[in-house]
């Protein structure tokens, strides 16, 4: 009994661990919320969204840039300016990953990939 109970304080924490991350930190496949994005920050990060096919795709091709509409959890529609170059089949895609941050009242998109 002695030789296990050294293992019982490390095997805890790693059952922690694992929790934790499981029910936190593990990738989802559920929509996100523009809300819980600040602003004032430039870091870039993900979010999956509702792709808004009737407004569809803007290319700017003087400006390098796409434009296009999306919605989240709350049904916030939002624009996103984007890379000229997206993926194909994207017309179609329901929903999509987003990298990028809040820019006024639009999402400035680094990069779009479909999820």
């Amino acid at each position: 009994m002695k030789k296990y109970e050294k293992f019982i304080l490390p095997g805890l924490v790693v059952a922690a661990a694992i929790l934790l991350y499981t029910f936190y930190f593990a990738p989802t496949d559920e929509l996100g919320s523009f809300a819980d994005f600040d602003p004032n920050s430039h870091a870039s990060v993900d979010i999956i969204v509702e792709f808004v096919k009737e407004k569809g795709i803007v290319r700017d091709q003087r400006q390098g840039g796409s434009v296009f509409y999306v919605k989240d959890i709350s049904g916030r529609e939002t624009q996103v300016v984007g890379p000229l170059m997206l993926p194909d089949g994207m017309e179609v895609a329901d929903r999509l990953k987003l990298t990028g941050h809040l820019s006024g009242s639009g999402f400035h998109a680094h990069g779009v990939s479909l999820n």
